[in-house]
């Protein structure tokens, strides 16, 4: 138990917490916006202003429909728990009279009007899907890994499931699932590739190995952040879908490994890396710097509150506090 948890967010922390936060007036939040965001002087502007407009690339005001469901008509449902909690967790710091469209789950499609999203496809045209922080105990997982990386296998490992959803991993299965240098199988009972199924693994068991799998599912990789974190490397395609963690700021063979988008290369690559040793230290090495920047909880905390300001700005609600040139 542990050991899961040295690799983990802890769960029942996480919703026991969130849980007692409702009990807290959301007056409370409101009068503390202001001296939240009067704390951007103490971080370097430009970077924050740089992500703020990553996240949500807003550049010209709109309406929202008179539909738009308001702050205060998020509830908290069953499904999508985790969503709701790190949604109203920000946007409880503003006016709850303010309208605002949420779009919880795996996102992959541009909605027609500004939309809060996890996750959106990487394109010129995304300017609809503005990013939060949405479902991180899931997603923004960190590793210790203590292992070295020269005792490591030379081998990719990959444990992930499996649906008729996730046409990136049956394509890699199909090619890679009975090749000496891969480890793979899929975790969930109800594949209809009965044949690749293997017992789920630990996150410390993942990290006996030298590489391992981060093919996307239905949208980014959610073990991407915890195997950037670790002494092993992340090996996959140049991303198609972005969320909190900037995907599209990674660079191939730098933060990660990169193989064709057909995976056909992957023998050559993994190859390549193992008599290669010294480069692999190098991507640890960024990968590693990469990942720290999303672990000051104060600083993505007021991030996130700009993104918020932000979207409320170019939806013509609300004036800004920050006085940001966005």
């Amino acid at each position: 138990m542990f050991s899961s948890l040295k690799h983990r967010n802890n769960k029942q922390k996480y919703y026991l917490l969130n849980y007692l936060s409702l009990i807290i007036p959301n007056i409370f939040f409101r009068i503390k916006l202001k001296h939240k965001l009067s704390k951007l002087e103490k971080y370097d502007k430009k970077y924050i202003i740089n992500r703020v407009n990553y996240y949500n690339k807003l550049s010209s005001k709109q309406k929202l429909s008179k539909k738009i469901k308001k702050i205060k008509s998020l509830k908290i449902k069953k499904f999508h728990r985790t969503y709701f909690f790190d949604s109203f967790e920000i946007a409880r710091y503003f006016d709850s009279e303010l309208k605002i469209k949420f779009l919880f789950g795996d996102i992959v499609d541009i909605p027609e009007i500004p939309s809060i999203v996890k996750s959106r496809p990487i394109s010129k045209y995304n300017h609809n899907s503005v990013l939060l922080k949405l479902n991180k105990v899931r997603h923004f997982t960190y590793t210790n890994d203590n292992n070295k990386f020269e005792e490591k296998k030379d081998i990719l490992i990959g444990r992930s499931a499996i649906t008729k959803k996730h046409t990136k991993r049956i394509k890699f299965f199909k090619k890679y699932f009975n090749h000496k240098l891969c480890d793979l199988g899929a975790i969930n009972k109800n594949t209809p590739h009965k044949k690749w199924i293997k017992n789920k693994i630990s996150i410390e068991k993942h990290l006996k190995y030298k590489f391992i799998m981060c093919v996307e599912g239905v949208d980014v990789a959610t073990n991407l952040k915890w195997v950037m974190s670790s002494n092993s490397i992340a090996v996959m395609p140049k991303p198609s879908v972005e969320s909190w963690f900037m995907e599209q700021k990674l660079i191939p063979d730098y933060h990660y490994i990169e193989i064709d988008k057909n995976f056909s290369n992957l023998e050559e690559r993994l190859n390549f890396f193992i008599k290669n040793p010294s480069k692999c230290h190098e991507i640890i090495i960024n990968a590693n710097n990469y990942v720290k920047q999303f672990k000051n909880k104060k600083r993505e905390e007021l991030i996130s509150l700009l993104v918020l300001e932000k979207y409320f700005y170019f939806t013509s609600q609300k004036n800004q506090i920050s006085n940001l040139n966005y």
